[in-house]
Parts: C-alpha cells; sequence; structure tokens
C-alpha cells in the first residue's frame, strides 16, 4: 500500500495548488482526480477545463469578432465579409484548454506528485493515518486535503440534457443559436450570454432577484447594466419561472413577470443559478464528515474539518466560489500543515466579470459600508477623461474608491470599464497591506495608461482629482 503524507482529492485550482505547495514543503503528495474531457483524465478541475479559462478563450474571440465587425470603421480600418468560422474558434479554445491542463500534468512530474484518475473516499482511520479509495486502489495518507469542488446547480423544471445546458454546454455549442435563454443573470450567465450575444444570437435573461449584479457597488451594477443592454442583452428582473419544456425544435419557458405570464420560444436555454457542492462518493457518510445544511463540508479557521488530519478547502467550503480564493487556501492549508502560518485574506479578494466592459471589485461596497455603520469618503473618476482609454477607443465607466472617512484607509475599490480585471490587482495589493486613499493617490502612475484612473479616484476622495 502506497503511503503519504498528504493526499488531495481533487485536482482543480484549490487541489493542485495545494499538492504543489504541499510538494514544495518536503512532504509526500498525492492527488486523486476524476475529472474528464473528451473522454480523458484532464487535472484543472471546473475552471481549467469547463469553466474559468474556455470561457475567456471564447469571450476573447468573440470580443474580436465584435471589434471587426463594429469599431475597426472607428480605427479608419476597413472590413468586408468578416464571418465567425465556429468550429476554428472552438478548436482555439481548446488548445488553450490542453496547453493548460498539460502544464499541471508538468507540474505534478515536476514536483513528484503521485496522480490518481478516478474518484477518491475516506475508507478509515488506521493508526495516525487514513486510509483512501485512491481510483480504486487502498492508499494511506498522515493528511488528507478534500477539494472536490462544485457542480452546476440544476433547475427542478428544467434538468440539464438536450436543448437544455450549463456552463461546459454552453461552450461547446456547434453552431449559433438563433434564440438563446439565460437563466441566471450572474457572472456565467452574462458571460456566455455575452458570447453568443457578440456571435449573432438573440440573448434574453431571466433573473429570479429584482435587480443586477446586487452584491457589486449600486453605481456599478447601474453603469454596467446600462452598457449590456446597449449590446442587445434583454434583461428582465424579478422573473419566476414557472415551466419549462423541451421539444426537438428547442426549448419553451414560461414565466411571470409584473403579474403578468410570458411565454419564450428559444434554440437553447443555459441554466446559471449557481453551484453546489461536490461531495459525492467522498465517503463522508461513512467515516462521520460533517457536513452543513446546505452539504458544504464544515471547517474551523484552518480549515479543518471535525475528523483529525482531514482539512478541506475552495468550492467544497463555501464562501466565494472563485478559483484564486481556493488557490490562495490551497498554499494555506499546506502551510498550516507544516505548522507555518498560512493564511487567506478573506477581505481582500478580487471579484472580475469578463463582461466588455469589464467589471470588478474588492471589498466593501459603499452601501454595504454604511449599512455596517461606518462613516465613508468615495472618488470617483470616469475613464471618460483618461488619455489611454481614449486612444483604446473604449472609455466606459469609472474607479470608485470607498475610504473610511477617519482613517481613510480603503475599504473597497471598484471599477467598471476597459481591463479592469488587470487594474483591480493594484487595489488588492493597497489593501493587503492596510493602505490608505492617500498611498494610492500619493502613488506614481505611468503616463499614458489605464491605471492612471485609480489615482485619479483615489485623488477624488480628497476632492482633488486633477484631470475631472
Amino acid at each position: 500500500m502506497d503511503a503519504f503524507d498528504v493526499l488531495v482529492i481533487g485536482g482543480g485550482p484549490a487541489g493542485y495548488v495545494a499538492a504543489i505547495r504541499a510538494a514544495q514543503l518536503g512532504f509526500k503528495t498525492a492527488c486523486v482526480d476524476a475529472f474528464e474531457r473528451n473522454g480523458k483524465a484532464s487535472l484543472g478541475g471546473t475552471c481549467l477545463n469547463v469553466g474559468c479559462i474556455p470561457s475567456k478563450a471564447m469571450l476573447d474571440s468573440s470580443e474580436k469578432f465584435e471589434m471587426i465587425t463594429h469599431e475597426a470603421d472607428e480605427h479608419g480600418i476597413v472590413v468586408d465579409g468578416a464571418r465567425v468560422d465556429l468550429n476554428k474558434m472552438l478548436a482555439r479554445k481548446d488548445a488553450v484548454v490542453d496547453k493548460l491542463t498539460g502544464g499541471i500534468q508538468f507540474l505534478f512530474k515536476k514536483n513528484k506528485i503521485k496522480s490518481y484518475h478516478g474518484y477518491g473516499r475516506l475508507v478509515r482511520r488506521e493508526g495516525d493515518a487514513w486510509i483512501v479509495d485512491a481510483a480504486g486502489e487502498e492508499v494511506s495518507a498522515k493528511n488528507v486535503i478534500v477539494a472536490t469542488g462544485s457542480n452546476p446547480r440544476a433547475l427542478p423544471l428544467a434538468p440539464f440534457g438536450g436543448h437544455i445546458v450549463e456552463n461546459s454546454g454552453a461552450l461547446a455549442l456547434t453552431e449559433v443559436p438563433q434564440r438563446l435563454g439565460v437563466i441566471g443573470a450572474g457572472v456565467i450567465g452574462v458571460e456566455l450570454g455575452s458570447v453568443w450575444r457578440r456571435l449573432g444570437a438573440q440573448v434574453t435573461v431571466l433573473e429570479a432577484l429584482p435587480g443586477f449584479l446586487l452584491p457589486a457597488d449600486d453605481a456599478v451594477s447601474k453603469e454596467a447594466l446600462k452598457h449590456l443592454k446597449k449590446q442587445g442583452l434583454d434583461f428582465h428582473f424579478s422573473v419566476n419561472v414557472k415551466d419549462v419544456q423541451q421539444s426537438d425544435a428547442g426549448v419553451t419557458v414560461t414565466y411571470e413577470e409584473n403579474g403578468q405570464s410570458v411565454t419564450a420560444q428559444f434554440d437553447k436555454l443555459i441554466v446559471s443559478i449557481g453551484r453546489v457542492p461536490n461531495t459525492q462518493g467522498l465517503g463522508a457518510q461513512d467515516v462521520g464528515l460533517t457536513l452543513d445544511e446546505r452539504g458544504f463540508v464544515k471547517i474551523d479557521d484552518h480549515y479543518r474539518t471535525n475528523l483529525p488530519g482531514v482539512y478541506a478547502i475552495g468550492d467544497v467550503v463555501g464562501g466565494a466560489m472563485l478559483a484564486h480564493k481556493a488557490e490562495d487556501e490551497g498554499v494555506a492549508v499546506a502551510e498550516i500543515i507544516a505548522g507555518q502560518a498560512g493564511h487567506v485574506n478573506y477581505d481582500a479578494i478580487p471579484w472580475v466579470i469578463y463582461t466588455s466592459p469589464e467589471i470588478a471589485w474588492v471589498g466593501l461596497t459603499e452601501q454595504g459600508a454604511k449599512a455596517q455603520g461606518l462613516e465613508v469618503r468615495t472618488g470617483q473618476f470616469p475613464f471618460a477623461a483618461n488619455g489611454r482609454a481614449l486612444g483604446h477607443n473604449d472609455s466606459r465607466g469609472f474607479v470608485k474608491v470607498v475610504a473610511d472617512a477617519k482613517s481613510d484607509k480603503i475599504l473597497g475599490v471598484h471599477m467598471v470599464g476597459p481591463n479592469v480585471s488587470e487594474l483591480i490587482a493594484e487595489a488588492v495589493s493597497v489593501m493587503e497591506f492596510g493602505g490608505s486613499a492617500e498611498d494610492l493617490a500619493r502613488t506614481v502612475h505611468a503616463h499614458p495608461t489605464l491605471s492612471e484612473a485609480v489615482k485619479e479616484a483615489a485623488l477624488a476622495v480628497d476632492k482633488r482629482a486633477l484631470h475631472a
């Protein structure tokens, strides 16, 4: 029987990073993962295989097509007859995924991590180690890290299959649907809806909540919704889906909106209403692993479960279901096992939505800070006054800084606009070190860059923005 210091169950961002960091710390490490793509074992979990990476590849390809067909003329570039070769676009997406998932296999080999393809199941405790069924083979491990991730939540009225798809199916459509329905206006829904809208689909988004991106700052969500509507995404809020019927021709959705019954016909329907923890086959009940009322693995502040030597991280423990949050937890738990002070600052985790314009934020919103009884000052700067944004021909949106009125400590930074997925990192860094709006305002930013909008928003907190 193979014996390990650390065995990770799950090879997504939480699991593979935990395995790599554990190996770096000198532990004999293994990882068992059951994910398959195209019938073959593929490390990287949902994120690399059917989530973050392929969706960003498709978003980039579709945005380039949108630029060529709708914006090139403004740059003095004349393009006639542009068309989409969807098969080639999908092949490029798959090639990106292959490169990254293959890269994880290389990193496992480099760090001498044993990889098992199949399911991992806790079997029993023997002495100071756990016996785990790793893809049908019993192995022992002194420490087990559960990182089994999450699965798409299905709508009871609309089980996945046929014309009803979740994120993976939505990234593999072989033709552009004429009429695409999306249930759920969250990150996945608006990103995938944007992809197919750019490629020619008529997209209708149905959302049960009364507004768009309610966790985001009010100003950001209003600005983003305005631009997404301009692009042709048809949003409906406070919707109650009453019936979903599937036929060979497509999907019929009946929903209630403003007290009226509405019936809509779609060629394809994307259901993106959240995700549920993946604990199937883990053996939780057999060994007494405690789950909460929603099925998430319960942990303490050091990622320890109720079982000695068993830890859990990533989507399976709840919280923000973000790959970068999961990766940092992977590092932290490996360091904790090694006796170090592994830690994740959950107040400084950025959120990004890769629509056009992009949306990003970190920390408290203005309304959230006020709800906590905090007195705040805010500064906002528009990309319309930023030279680099104008040069890009994309001056939509703004940067907003929320600071404590007494200490000037930055409580949150919120952005909608070009490349804000990259700009948000500066705000995260400043917040990680407890920085103030004045710290950010006094930092020299290269000119001309989009990042100057961040500096100007910080200056605006003290009402001294220079270019607005």
